[in-house]
């Protein structure tokens, strides 16, 4: 059976006596067999780690693809792995636009997280261009396929997808169910043309546009949909509780 995922991206946001009792007000989410993950800031991954008591994970927004070396501001998934975050966000679209992280960078990311042992989740989908164009399908392939699609079978099962369009991150906009669910069953698609069935069956693949405690249950109920990588509604703990809930 497939994970259930609820992942929290705070991005750069909170203070940190705010993200701190956030966090703590979130430890306190139980589902069964749901996983919540916390994505903070990076200054608050090791406060955060060493407070939690719970069954939540706390995961990096970003890492860098070498062990070591004189990358200035960078900090490495060698690092995170050695303080104890087993999740890393690789590959959102705020890293792709305003930092300009092509498909080889993030695949070289993906390669780095899987040497370290820790769990890369993936992030692709499409601008509204390419949605209006009819092109997502193929844009999307794409982004797998130059950067996840060089793994082994096992390699890729250790991965998690989260499909994000980019023109319903922040803007208000959600896809409908049935998008969000056609685009899920493309990328679950791609995976056993490439792979095989069992092997598409096993990647959980979240979605990520906006998922909000009003239209979160609807889009779990989608066949593909295993949980959501949330933005907005992840700061606010009663939204948050009840996305978790959703299932």
């Amino acid at each position: 059976m497939r994970k259930k995922i609820v992942a929290g991206n705070w991005k750069m946001n909170l203070e940190w006596e705010t993200a701190q009792q956030l966090f703590n007000a979130i430890q306190t989410i139980k589902v069964d067999d749901v996983q919540v993950v916390v994505f903070p800031s990076q200054p608050y991954l090791i406060p955060l780690i060493n407070q939690n008591k719970s069954t939540v994970s706390v995961g990096s927004q970003n890492a860098y693809a070498k062990d070591f070396g004189a990358y200035t501001g960078e900090t490495s998934f060698k690092q995170l792995k050695s303080f104890g975050v087993n999740y890393v966000l690789i590959g959102h679209s705020e890293r792709r636009e305003y930092f300009g992280e092509t498909n080889q960078i993030l695949k070289d990311k993906v390669d780095a997280c899987l040497a370290n042992e820790m769990t890369p989740v993936f992030c692709c989908g499409e601008p509204l261009e390419v949605r209006n164009s009819n092109e997502e399908i193929d844009f999307v392939r794409t982004q797998l396929t130059a950067s996840l699609f060089h793994l082994s079978a096992d390699s890729i099962k250790r991965c998690i997808i989260a499909y994000e369009p980019i023109w319903a991150i922040g803007t208000g906009l959600t896809a409908t169910s049935d998008q969000a669910e056609a685009m899920h069953a493309a990328i679950r698609g791609f995976i056993a043309e490439k792979y095989d069935n069992a092997t598409a069956e096993s990647i959980s693949i979240l979605y990520g546009g906006s998922c909000n405690e009003k239209n979160a249950a609807e889009l779990f109920a989608c066949p593909n949909v295993d949980g959501g990588l949330i933005g907005g509604a992840s700061l606010k703990y009663d939204s948050f509780k009840q996305i978790a809930n959703s299932f």
